[in-house]
């Protein structure tokens, strides 16, 4: 009896030596006190958190013209950091709106107070799971951030997603809360042929396909939606007048917003076929760029 438990603790080693190399090592301690924002990386068979560094060129106050918006995901993130109930949300529309400004401007105004955001790229969601339990029992509050989270026709991985989603999103620890942006509603690409098997039940009741709700579960598993829509004209044109604002003051530029710098900022907004937050607000370096060369010549 002990030769045989000899060789089976002898191949049992051996087994062990040849799966050791594979599995993913320990994360890399990161000091959370000094470090503020951090993006989840593999290399090779490790994963670990890079501090990064992320400006506070990004207010709140910024934000133009997504009041409503700004306002219910402060909220959110307000009881998130008291210790009360909060959802993890998705934040969907149109792109260049000021979506993942909105996120990381919540950095800006709440990591004096103990808040770290987490970014962590798509494909490596599936390592939600490691993520979440390295940061349990931890001091800080974690938005883990996934920005542009969406998928393409065909991609299958969306529902080993939902699942890794559903299953660490339920177990996630009071300090931890999950952030994503998307240009899709549902994170996937919706078309007439989803709404083929649509059927009508007793009393006329529609029952969608099971294509449409697979699609829809994924989404499901935020609980606060918000939406992001493009931008109006006038609306475009007080987010140029915001940031021309701000890059002139610095260098203390004379200016004044007229007529001609209106029709400049159309212009420039038509050429690129977008109307957005992050369009008015290259206009503006460039315009606040140019006036300043020119007082040189």
């Amino acid at each position: 009896m002990s030769a045989l438990l000899n060789e089976f603790l002898q191949r049992a080693n051996q087994v062990l030596q040849q799966v050791e190399p594979l599995l993913p090592k320990p994360t890399e301690p990161v000091d959370w006190y000094s470090v503020f924002a951090a993006s989840w990386q593999r290399k090779g068979n490790s994963s670990f958190f890079r501090p990064i560094q992320l400006g506070a060129d990004i207010q709140l106050v910024d934000l133009l013209g997504i009041d409503r918006q700004r306002q219910q995901l402060l909220r959110n993130t307000q009881q998130f950091m008291r210790g009360f109930p909060a959802n993890h949300a998705l934040l969907w529309g149109a792109r260049g709106t000021g979506k993942s400004s909105l996120v990381r401007a919540l950095l800006a105004e709440y990591a004096s107070q103990g808040l770290r955001l987490i970014e962590v790229e798509r494909n490596e969601l599936a390592d939600l799971p490691l993520i979440v339990e390295s940061l349990a029992g931890l001091p800080q509050h974690f938005i883990v951030f996934c920005d542009d989270l969406s998928f393409e026709a065909g991609e299958g991985d969306y529902r080993i997603l939902k699942s890794v989603l559903d299953g660490s999103l339920e177990r996630a620890p009071d300090n931890v809360l999950l952030y994503a942006t998307s240009n899709r509603r549902h994170l996937l690409p919706e078309q007439h042929s989803d709404n083929q098997h649509w059927q009508h039940g007793d009393g006329g009741e529609l029952h969608p396909s099971e294509a449409v709700e697979d699609k829809i579960a994924l989404s499901d598993r935020f609980g606060l939606w918000l939406s992001f829509y493009p931008f109006s004209q006038e609306h475009y044109l007080d987010v140029v007048q915001h940031w021309i604002a701000e890059y002139a003051r610095p260098t203390q530029l004379s200016w004044q917003f007229s007529e001609d710098v209106a029709k400049e900022a159309i212009s420039w907004a038509l050429a690129r076929g977008n109307r957005n937050g992050r369009c008015a607000a290259q206009f503006a370096k460039q315009w606040v760029g140019l006036q300043l060369l020119e007082q040189l010549l």
